[in-house]
């Protein structure tokens, strides 16, 4: 590529510049991990993704559920996320409100404070919808938007990066994602992945994929991997990260030219040889994000292999230290 052989730049739909969109529409299956997805859900397991970040684990669950039209929810889980959250929550301020406020004599309904979790909706979302009409100003639910036209009978849920979590929030889990089924402890309501009525859209139980990604910040109880399909994800080779470029700028930009190619080529390349040298220096490797954020940026700001912006664009992107002061 020339210096003046520069990439023709395009702007990208607004409603698609957000490079972390997880909305589903863009992702390269290999085929080991397309087996994975098929053995979990034969065994009927959750499938736990180890991988990088940045390598794409987080992306997996809203791809299957779109291309499947199956229903889609999902947990980012923090340092203070608990089991229960995945479940339900309990609105205990709103409920002593409500209790200062009750006339002598009146009852408090404990179903009023419950909101559903994502499980609880993956599981039955003829009952969590009623949870949460019952519940004050709960007439819907954040992913309601989404699952417009897919499959009640079947779902996909993202509990994502679990090892940010308590050590003890896994073993939390180990029963409802185990039989599929929890009691809500304030009202005694038992909950259960269940047959979806035929008013509802289905008549049988479906399927349902749990997958749920770590970044090995913490290691992951035995007890709780055991219950898992667990596969990791692999850097892909720079042929893949082209072809992964190409899924992106079709769906960014509308085309993928052969100048893009040739771009996409060689930082896919530079990419695979800088991944040892971080390694060398302590660094984590780039990872398949950072390479597409480095592309973009090539992309919009006109910059070929033989710029002199082109080093540098790839220590902005490629190389991060782990911390200020780490060398690079």
């Amino acid at each position: 590529m020339s210096g003046n052989d520069t990439v023709p730049k395009r702007r990208p739909d607004p409603d698609r510049e957000a490079p972390d969109r997880r909305d589903g529409r863009v992702y390269i299956m290999q085929d080991d991990l397309d087996l994975a997805v098929d053995v979990a859900l034969a065994a009927n397991r959750p499938l736990l993704l180890r991988g990088e970040p940045g390598s794409g684990k987080s992306s997996v669950a809203a791809y299957v559920a779109r291309k499947r039209k199956w229903r889609y929810y999902e947990q980012v889980v923090t340092c203070r996320t608990e089991g229960k959250d995945l479940l339900w929550t309990y609105d205990h301020v709103r409920r002593i409100g409500d209790a200062q406020a009750l006339p002598a004599g009146g009852q408090l309904d404990n179903a009023r404070y419950v909101l559903p979790g994502p499980l609880w909706w993956a599981f039955d979302p003829v009952s969590a919808g009623r949870a949460a009409r019952r519940g004050k100003g709960a007439q819907s639910h954040p992913w309601a938007a989404a699952n417009q036209g897919r499959a009640h009978h079947s779902a996909v849920i993202l509990i994502d990066e679990i090892d940010k979590a308590d050590p003890d929030m896994p073993n939390s889990l180990l029963v409802p994602l185990g039989s599929h089924r929890f009691t809500v402890t304030e009202t005694g309501s038992r909950v259960a992945r269940n047959r979806v009525p035929k008013s509802c859209g289905g008549s049988e139980q479906g399927q349902l994929l749990i997958i749920i990604t770590t970044n090995e910040e913490r290691e992951l109880p035995q007890a709780f991997l055991r219950r898992c399909v667990v596969h990791t994800l692999r850097a892909p080779k720079p042929h893949r990260l082209v072809m992964i470029a190409e899924a992106h700028f079709l769906d960014e930009y509308g085309e993928f030219t052969d100048a893009e190619r040739e771009l996409a080529t060689q930082l896919a390349h530079t990419v695979d040889a800088r991944r040892p040298e971080a390694r060398d220096k302590g660094l984590r490797p780039p990872s398949t994000a950072e390479y597409l954020d480095a592309l973009r940026a090539c992309h919009e700001l006109d910059i070929t292999p033989d710029d002199d912006r082109w080093e540098a664009v790839q220590d902005l992107t490629l190389l991060k230290p782990q911390q200020w002061g780490d060398p690079q």
